[in-house]
């Protein structure tokens, strides 16, 4: 199973938006993480200074958001919905999206839940729970 660390997951990303903006050719996989790159015009100049960006931290109590923890949950959610997994999530997602016709806010509102799930699961020190994912996903859809 691929387990990369905080800077090899942060890399892929800037090294997929450099491929991307030196026009080589992506795998599926950075394809997928582009297309939240290009979502998310506020990091792009972050992107293009993985020099600055790569080892900063980025603290909640200061009012920070992390942006590699919030371009990573979408490229979770991506592949989730890519493999069906945890079984049902595509349907869950989809109904989010005909309610709100916007498949970045529908996807937020998984990240929401996605989120929920960790935090619980970290809380109680379980592994996740699809069924919090889920029943969280329903109060949403």
């Amino acid at each position: 199973m691929f387990n990369p660390s905080r800077d090899q997951a942060r890399q892929f990303l800037f090294d997929t938006w450099h491929k991307y903006r030196q026009r080589q050719p992506l795998t599926p996989l950075e394809s997928m993480a582009l297309e939240t790159l290009l979502q998310h015009p506020e990091y792009h100049a972050l992107l293009n200074a993985p020099e600055r960006h790569l080892d900063r931290d980025y603290l909640p109590e200061q009012g920070e958001t992390n942006p590699f923890l919030h371009l990573n949950l979408h490229l979770a959610i991506a592949e989730q919905l890519s493999i069906d997994q945890p079984p049902g999530i595509k349907g869950r997602y989809r109904k989010l999206l005909e309610q709100s016709g916007d498949p970045h806010h529908a996807q937020h509102q998984v990240m929401e839940c996605l989120g929920e799930m960790i935090w619980q699961a970290q809380r109680n020190r379980t592994s996740p729970d699809p069924v919090v994912y889920f029943n969280c996903l329903d109060r949403h859809g």
